[in-house]
């Protein structure tokens, strides 16, 4: 048996209580996943420089 194994069942349990909300967290984030393709690029406003000189 490896050290980080559950040994007895309350391990055993919350070992796939933490494995099942670390999918629910996954999928849900993998839902609220906004694409690179569209997100804005943020672009300076030189002429508001230009008018505070």
């Amino acid at each position: 048996m490896q050290d980080n194994e559950p040994t007895n069942s309350g391990e055993k349990c919350d070992a796939a209580e933490r494995k099942a909300a670390k999918q629910r967290l996954l999928a849900q984030a993998e839902a609220e996943r906004v694409p690179v393709e569209d997100t804005t690029r943020a672009v300076p406003d030189r002429r508001w420089r230009r008018d505070q000189r």
